[in-house]
């Protein structure tokens, strides 16, 4: 009896990113999905059990990649003692990945952690896609605490202004189109070191 043919993982989470962004979540099938990766249906029901965790998946490994990205710049700048360039580096990550692989960084930027947590994901993708939000939470702790310094709630708050809803609102627009735009960037450092500028009373609290 012949063996099975093995197919590897990366090929079908290569074709659901690249569907994904081509074409966006509600036009991504297990049909569009076998034809583009090249593995049969039943395949990829094998390896992932459900459609949604090979979206969920797809994002994961992206999101990894983009976080090991980001807190290796964030730990030079701070080995280099200086903190506030950190918050600075973390910030323009997402320029940096965009630069570095588009469509991922498309991925990213087009569907967020929310979009691709369903009840009918895997378990264990779900858990993973949870621990990330630790990471991140200890990014933000970090650089509070380095750059205010203080890292209660107030302090969080504000390197969350600085690294997720600036780089969103500056950034994300345009990598979301397939750019990069240099006055977005400047204008994303300007409005950064204004943030971190403004002093934080001590009775200031969330």
């Amino acid at each position: 009896m012949a063996r099975p043919r093995l197919h590897s993982p990366d090929a079908i989470l290569d074709a659901a990113q690249d569907l994904l962004v081509a074409h966006g979540r509600d036009s991504l099938t297990v049909r569009a999905l076998a034809e583009r990766s090249g593995v049969s249906n039943g395949s990829i029901y094998h390896a992932f059990g459900s459609l949604e965790t090979v979206v969920a998946t797809t994002w994961l490994r992206r999101a990894r990649d983009f976080l090991t990205l980001q807190q290796a710049a964030v730990a030079a700048e701070l080995d280099r003692g200086d903190p506030r360039a950190a918050v600075l580096a973390a910030a323009d990550a997402p320029a940096r990945y965009a630069e570095a692989s588009m469509p991922a960084a498309q991925l990213l930027t087009r569907l967020s952690r929310d979009d691709v947590v369903t009840a009918t994901v895997d378990p264990t993708v779900a858990t993973e896609l949870t621990a990330l939000d630790g990471a991140v939470a200890g990014t933000l702790r970090r650089l509070a605490g380095a750059v205010l310094p203080r890292a209660d709630r107030t302090a969080v708050d504000v390197l969350t202004t600085c690294i997720v809803r600036l780089p969103g609102a500056l950034l994300f627009p345009g990598i979301r189109r397939g750019t990069v735009d240099p006055l977005a960037r400047r204008q994303l450092a300007a409005a950064v070191t204004a943030v971190l500028d403004v002093p934080l009373n001590d009775q200031e609290t969330l």
